[in-house]
């Protein structure tokens, strides 16, 4: 198995000063990035990279995203510890660790069985356990709802009723939103039927495919 050596420790801190070069603020989500060891997470052919910030694919044609496109859309989950969050995408699971090392209580969906079969062996295996689930993110999950925090790690064309109705008053959904291109949108549940919307520039993610279109 791949080792956490003091070299890749270093190359990690040296990607948290890069990330607060790129306007990442919080201090809790750069101690989680410098925490979680993103090369093990990587194919071996691009784990010399795996501290630059760039986005790698991780199979099942889908990818592993920027460091700073994950600290950006979780900074903007304004976590607090003990919260519940649902992540939609589970994919290589990095994302899913830096919620876990900020103390959060993560149930994360992933729709490619592929995927999921694997990141549910891989993450207990390095130290970090969760809720895992196989499904359709379009619908979330109803059983452990209200979350406090949704995130959603795929371009979505629209916001889904479920996971709307699945945040607590008072808590925050962070979607990218589009097609080709997606705007970071920030969700934010004022009351039971009201929301707050706030832009934060384009992205690009892989797609959150239509329930219609997933299967086994």
């Amino acid at each position: 198995m791949l080792q956490d050596t003091y070299r890749h420790k270093g190359l990690r801190r040296q990607l948290v000063s890069l990330l607060k070069e790129k306007g990442i603020e919080s201090a809790e989500v750069l101690k989680a990035i410098e925490a979680v060891p993103r090369h093990l997470f990587l194919n071996s052919s691009f784990i010399e990279h795996a501290y630059e910030d760039k986005a790698f694919p991780i199979g099942s044609g889908q990818t592993i995203s920027r460091p700073h496109t994950v600290a950006f859309q979780t900074e903007l989950l304004n976590l607090k510890r003990g919260e519940k969050v649902l992540e939609i995408g589970t994919g290589s699971g990095y994302q899913t660790c830096v919620l876990l090392e900020m103390g959060a209580k993560v149930f994360t969906i992933e729709r490619q069985k592929e995927l999921f079969d694997k990141t549910k062996v891989f993450l207990p295996s390095i130290g970090y356990d969760t809720k895992f689930f196989y499904g359709d993110g379009y619908k979330g999950n109803w059983v452990f709802a209200p979350y406090d925090k949704i995130i959603i790690t795929a371009g979505a064309p629209m916001i889904p009723d479920d996971l709307l109705n699945q945040l607590k008053v008072g808590g925050r959904m962070v979607i990218p939103l589009g097609d080709k291109i997606q705007t970071m949108t920030l969700i934010e549940k004022i009351a039971d039927k009201k929301f707050e919307k706030t832009e934060y520039g384009e992205f690009k993610f892989v797609p959150l495919l239509e329930y219609k279109e997933w299967g086994d």
